[in-house]
């Protein structure tokens, strides 16, 4: 945990320096992220996402995708990525344990109450950057009597449907947060883990600090005025036609004809949210 600490703080100072500050965080959470990448293969992908708490919003994001964008906007991030590249090699072969290349996993960053009582959310699909919001505190939880342990807080479980999906969370009341991994959040407590049906997707958390002075920004993957503005239903439509049809989606962005003897690599993607027409 220290290392990935030090990591983390290389990428906050940089993206401090050349980022618009939004707010500086109090509490900073690591969750844990599995999903079910591909359904028909049952190829499954995990991630590390960070959640920082400020004052007046929070904002989550993958880990390793704010790495690999800040080694790419830093003078020297070629070199930086050369010695997180030879240290993960040497770990691997020291230790077994491969893991800490920077690449890109879930490109979504999260803007909890940005602008105040709604929600920014940005993504990527192939090479275009996509911005639109969305509701702030959308789930309609059912609270029950059921408690379970989660990184030693007595959490309390509660349900929804969301989007197409049912979820089962536990939150911590102890830990007087409303808030939670991706766009989660409404419960009275910090939310611990949170799964749908069948944990297709699922968040778990597994480090939690009280940090303070932390700067939390705005992440831009690109130049300043590069995102495309849109809606959450029309993202959503795109990236399933992407996922779905790689070689036509390819087509449209290029002008390339792949008709000709181009792979079709079938596969079956079931989004997260999948309430989109």
């Amino acid at each position: 945990m220290k290392y990935l600490t030090s990591l983390l703080s290389i990428i906050f100072i940089t993206e401090s320096q050349s980022q618009e500050l939004l707010d500086r965080s109090y509490l900073q959470c690591q969750y844990k992220y599995i999903w079910q990448f591909d359904t028909l293969k049952n190829v499954v992908r995990d991630d590390l996402l960070i959640l920082q708490i400020g004052s007046n919003l929070s904002k989550c994001y993958s880990y390793y995708t704010s790495q690999s964008d800040s080694l790419d906007a830093a003078p020297d991030g070629k070199n930086k990525r050369r010695i997180l590249t030879k240290k993960a090699v040497k770990d691997y072969l020291n230790l077994g344990i491969f893991e800490g290349i920077p690449y890109k996993r879930m490109k979504t960053y999260v803007y909890k109450n940005y602008p105040k009582g709604k929600m920014t959310v940005t993504d990527g699909i192939s090479t275009q950057y996509y911005r639109y919001e969305d509701k702030l505190h959308a789930q309609n939880w059912q609270i029950s009597d059921s408690t379970k342990t989660v990184l030693d807080y007595l959490c309390q479980m509660a349900e929804c449907d969301f989007r197409g999906r049912q979820w089962t969370a536990w939150f911590a009341a102890d830990i007087p947060v409303s808030d939670g991994p991706w766009k989660f959040g409404g419960l009275p407590g910090l939310i611990m883990e949170v799964y749908d049906k069948g944990s297709q997707y699922h968040f778990t958390i597994i480090g939690l600090e009280r940090r303070k002075d932390i700067p939390i920004v705005f992440t831009y993957f690109t130049d300043r005025g590069k995102y495309e503005q849109t809606t959450r239903n029309t993202f959503l439509k795109t990236e399933k036609r992407y996922l779905m049809d790689l070689s036509s989606y390819i087509e449209m962005e290029t002008g390339i004809d792949l008709s000709g003897g181009y792979p079709q690599n079938v596969m079956r993607y079931d989004l997260i949210e999948r309430d989109y027409k």
